[in-house]
């Protein structure tokens, strides 16, 4: 898996959470064409290569669940959120493995 950071979430437990009214804060990591082939409703946009000019559109004081396609990614991602004070939580598996519903 790459990266190094604290948390780890399955997307079974994304979407019970959702189910149960949790309200998220998730940040999909996908590019443009991955995003627009559906993604988790709710969730932020932010394509991996403008993460770090684009950090400071995210909330630092919130837990902030980071999907991608497969959990690598969002690995990635989460290594240098973390390292810049997020508080972040990679979603293994990713949209491969999410079998709830998506909007487009």
């Amino acid at each position: 898996m790459a990266g190094k950071y604290a948390k780890e979430t399955t997307p079974k437990q994304v979407q019970d959470k959702l189910e149960q009214g949790e309200q998220l804060y998730m940040l999909d990591v996908r590019e443009d064409e991955e995003w627009q082939s559906g993604h988790i409703a709710g969730a932020n946009h932010i394509p991996l290569g403008q993460l770090s000019q684009r950090m400071a559109e995210l909330d630092a004081g919130r837990e902030l669940i980071v999907i991608c396609r497969s959990g690598n990614r969002s690995g990635l991602a989460c290594e240098l959120l973390e390292a810049s004070g997020y508080n972040v939580v990679n979603m293994t598996g990713g949209m491969m493995e999410w079998a709830g519903p998506v909007a487009y």
